[in-house]
Order: structure tokens, then C-alpha cells, then sequence
């Protein structure tokens, strides 16, 4: 479940990184996937634009969109790409024998 607080806290943490190089990851559907280098360009209350380096093409997407893993964005720091939101960590259920 998505959280007013982690959108908020994405938001800051988008808002440090306008100006630096990113790897969005999406899908196409039907099993193709997209792996482009970007520039975070704006952030606003809602959305944030990235301008796509290989066309010049500015593309809006939601925080929503990262917190939901329908994007994936990697964020470049100097030296290597590191994931702008860890990823999931996988839930083991105990079950229990009564």
C-alpha cells in the first residue's frame, strides 16, 4: 500500500536529483521492455518530466508510476547507476500448523 509519506518523501528525493542523468526502465507490453538514459528536467506537485537523450523527447511520469514499479528509474552519482527506490525485498509468510 502506497502512502502519502512515501510519495512525499519520492517527491524530495526526485526534487534533489533534477538536473542529473537517469535510466528509466519501463515495459511495452507483450514481454518488450525499454531502457533509456534521461535527464530529470522539472518537478512538479503531481508529476515530473524527463527529457530522453537519444531524441530530445520530454516524457511525464507520475510518482505513483515509481512507486508501483511501472517505471524503474536508476539515478546516476558520479560513479555508477544506483536505484532511485530500493527493490522489494521478497515477503516469506510462516505458516502455522494448529
Amino acid at each position: 500500500m502506497i502512502c502519502r509519506s512515501d510519495i512525499a518523501n519520492l517527491k524530495t528525493d526526485i526534487l534533489e536529483k533534477v538536473g542529473q542523468k537517469i535510466i528509466v526502465k519501463g515495459s511495452l507490453g507483450r514481454s518488450k521492455v525499454f531502457e533509456k538514459e534521461a535527464t530529470i528536467e522539472k518537478v512538479y506537485p503531481n508529476i515530473f518530466v524527463v527529457k530522453y537523450e537519444e531524441n530530445n523527447r520530454n516524457v511525464t511520469y507520475s510518482y505513483t508510476d515509481i512507486l508501483t514499479r511501472t517505471v524503474e528509474v536508476q539515478v546516476f552519482d558520479g560513479d555508477s547507476y544506483s536505484p532511485l527506490i530500493p527493490p522489494p525485498v521478497p515477503n516469506k509468510r510462516k505458516t502455522s500448523l494448529v
